[in-house]
């Protein structure tokens, strides 16, 4: 085992062994305390100190008619637009966030199209970093002592309810809640959204917590501490980039020093997944894309070998590079019927093969059925990482520079310039990830 590599299983082991936060409780009407734009920090409870900054556990107070920006999706055909919202209000076990940055996603970008059915209109964005506002009178106080008011924090995509069948196995990236209901209805796990349009109260949806506004409500098994020494606009990405390619690399694929990967596609997500793949010790590691932008850029990550599939063929080339006989893992990060068949058929016997990356509603991956038969071959999906259990790991390796988070975000954009952002990203003009910058 490399050097890296070893640091980086120690750094797991001694993140596994932290007690994951409480799960919340179900949510209840209450009318609480809420914020304000000009807020005046009122201690009702002691000061927490974390590293050599004293926060106050108290909360912010908000009259009802404050409001905020957001960007908010309504319908394909039209462009997003920066429109004004209330100010949302936590419930028991979530936490109240000024937001920081955004990332610029390509899920976001199939709910912008239309390509992922989502409820509308909605507030888009899902991997965000801000400080800690609010929380509801009712929360647990194990929450508030570990996210005070004025806490900088990093939030996942996956927002694990802490309590479902899955959860309770400590498999987050499984939730129940989550995908029944933000996924399939765009709320929370009352049934509701916490997002409405400011005068008309017209309900607004949420992707994830609806991260691209200036204030997002997120369920504390969803968050981790930021440090002072990490930049708020690039640790953004590590909810969802990261976290995304962290999940497929560990869970999924299960990396072992020494393995050959070949990843596919790599933007925001691909990219993180070379990172990884060197960080937990991996010998061949094949890049593969149709930009030499990309591919140029896929060396300063960890890429040993890199292949343009529009001018060689991708499968014989990762078998040359490997002596014939195929990757260990393969990793899909682009969602495209002809990406998928290229990942399965770039595995050697016995290979996982990792999809990775979301496709539009409909489509459908082929697979040579005799050969997944006979050669063992696996083909296993993976959405995400484990909120509770990885998201302070995914910290604690872009502190120790394991993770370089700079080198990972290409371009940063305004908040006024986040339908832009969106444009370029479906051009490919972003090389690897954008991130927008709430405030």
């Amino acid at each position: 085992m490399s050097r890296l590599a070893k640091k980086v299983a120690l750094l797991s082991r001694s993140y596994s062994a932290a007690a994951a936060p409480p799960p919340p409780p179900r949510p209840s009407s209450s009318s609480g305390r809420w914020l304000s734009h000009h807020p005046v920090v009122e201690p009702a409870r002691p000061d927490a100190e974390i590293g050599r900054r004293r926060y106050s556990s108290a909360g912010y107070h908000v009259s009802p008619s404050s409001s905020m920006k957001g960007a908010v999706f309504r319908d394909p055909a039209r462009p997003l637009s920066l429109e004004l919202l209330q100010i949302p209000r936590p419930e028991p076990g979530e936490v109240l966030i000024r937001t920081k940055a955004c990332g610029v996603c390509h899920s976001d970008l199939h709910v912008l199209k239309g390509e992922l059915p989502f409820a509308s209109p909605c507030v888009v964005g899902h991997e965000i970093t801000g400080e800690v506002v609010d929380h509801h009178p009712l929360s647990d106080p194990k929450i508030v002592r570990r996210f005070p008011v004025g806490s900088t924090v990093v939030g996942a995509f996956i927002m694990p309810c802490g309590s479902c069948f899955h959860c309770s196995k400590g498999h987050d990236d499984l939730c129940e809640d989550f995908f029944a209901y933000n996924r399939a209805q765009g709320t929370l796990y009352d049934g509701k959204t916490r997002l409405f349009l400011h005068g008309s109260g017209e309900p607004v949806y949420m992707y994830s917590m609806g991260g691209m506004a200036e204030y997002c409500v997120v369920p504390a098994n969803a968050l981790a501490v930021l440090p002072g020494s990490l930049p708020y606009s690039e640790s953004a990405i590590l909810g969802c980039a990261v976290f995304t390619a962290y999940g497929a690399m560990t869970h999924a694929a299960e990396v072992r020093a020494g393995d050959s990967i070949a990843v596919i596609g790599v933007g925001g997500v691909g990219s993180s997944c070379l990172q990884i793949a060197k960080a937990f010790g991996a010998s061949d590691i094949i890049a593969v894309d149709v930009s030499d932008e990309k591919l140029e850029k896929a060396k300063n990550f960890g890429a040993t070998h890199t292949v343009n599939a529009i001018k060689e063929d991708a499968i014989e080339k990762i078998k040359t590079i490997t002596g014939g006989v195929g990757v260990d893992i393969a990793v899909e990060a682009l969602g495209k019927p002809q990406t998928f068949l290229q990942c399965v058929q770039s595995v050697k016997d016995g290979g996982k093969a990792v999809m990775i990356g979301l496709a539009k509603s409909g489509a459908v991956g082929e697979v040579d059925i005799n050969r997944l038969v006979r050669r063992k071959i696996k083909v296993i999906g993976s959405y995400g990482a484990r909120a509770r259990q990885d998201l302070p790991k995914l910290v604690k390796l872009a502190e120790s520079g394991i993770f370089n988070l700079t080198s990972a975000v290409s371009r940063k954009y305004t908040f006024e310039e986040a339908a832009k952002a969106f444009q370029d990203l479906d051009q490919g003009k972003i090389i690897s990830r954008a991130v927008v910058e709430i405030v």
